[in-house]
């Protein structure tokens, strides 16, 4: 086993985790807390909307500042759906740094056994600070450690399959917020459009109870269209929004999966090629042993042989009583 110290190749979470950069305490994997992002988000809303402000009146900034409280909460919660997702892309190159990593020795012959298990946890600790918050070095060891201590490195493959389960499911519950921030965001659209159209015909009622003059009535309708116009523009933003979350959602996922098919790869590649060619050398000396006692406990000795001797004539005294019948040595 190689004994070098990794230094500069050495991945060390608590620096590199983004999360712990800006001081919050990271999560495992490619988890994601809620409450940087989410102040993030709420400092971003503020700031779009004191621009908007700032900017004057047009069709598109009316969108957004004068279409009562629903806009203010749809960008709030894009803000917060993607800055999720880019912050679990961060993490994400992060745990692909740990696919370059050498655990094994450079040695062709090199076999994985329950004596060498311990060399190569070994030397999965020196090339990271915390193996548990790396999907592929956590799996490892958790496949490493559970065949040290059965003394049965031939069960690793169904140790590391259990534990790439697992890693799947956690992956897939990384992104329920996200989830449940693009179902609430069409949901907040509707909403607005419920009360835009209720603001509408609650405005045309009373115009049409307050004057019968045609001139008068028009110009009180023009109040009633700007419940229409709230309708159904938070509608579109709503829309828009969940959209554009959905597709980086899907984009982020994919990317996940990806790297988590590329673990398995490692795993087979790396560690389970190393006992494969061990596991049938002990079962074929196994069978050897078996079959060599099993010839050794049949065979038949030479003095076993040797006692069976031929009475010649000549050798037979006057005395002795000759029987006709062979005798069968069994």
């Amino acid at each position: 086993m190689d004994e070098s110290p990794v230094t500069s190749d050495r991945l060390v979470w608590m620096r590199r985790d983004i999360e712990r950069r800006f001081g919050f305490s990271g999560a495992r994997y490619t988890r994601v807390g809620s409450l940087l992002p989410a102040m993030m988000a709420a400092a971003m809303t503020v700031a779009l909307f004191g621009s908007l402000i700032a900017i004057g009146s047009n069709p598109i900034v009316d969108m957004f500042i004068r279409r009562g409280w629903t806009p203010p909460v749809i960008v709030f919660f894009t803000f917060w759906s993607l800055l999720i997702l880019w912050f679990k892309r961060a993490k994400l190159r992060l745990q692909q740094k740990a696919l370059g990593l050498v655990l094994m020795p450079d040695q062709i012959d090199f076999v994985l056994s329950v004596d060498r298990v311990a060399d190569v946890l070994h030397r999965l600790y020196q090339v990271c600070d915390d193996p548990k918050r790396f999907v592929l070095l956590h799996r490892i060891e958790v496949g490493l450690s559970n065949a040290r201590n059965l003394s049965r490195v031939v069960d690793l493959g169904e140790i590391l399959r259990t534990q790439s389960e697992h890693d799947e499911s956690v992956m897939e519950t990384s992104f329920n917020l996200i989830r449940g921030l693009v179902w609430a965001i069409p949901i907040l659209g509707f909403i607005g459009t419920v009360s835009g159209l209720s603001t509408a015909i609650g405005g045309f009622g009373r115009v049409l109870s307050q004057t019968e003059d045609p001139s008068k009535l028009i110009g009180a309708l023009q109040g009633v269209t700007g419940g229409l116009a709230t309708a159904f523009e938070t509608t579109l933003l709503a829309l828009m929004a969940a959209l554009l979350v959905q597709m980086a959602m899907t984009f982020q996922k994919k990317q996940e999966e990806e790297f988590l098919d590329e673990c398995t790869e490692y795993c087979q590649r790396e560690v389970l090629s190393r006992i494969a060619h061990s596991d049938s050398d002990r079962d074929a000396k196994r069978v050897s042993t078996n079959t060599e006692a099993a010839a050794g406990s049949h065979q038949t000795t030479e003095p076993e042989f040797a006692a069976v001797q031929v009475i010649q004539e000549g050798d037979v005294d006057d005395d002795a009583v000759v029987i006709d019948d062979p005798i069968v040595l069994e």
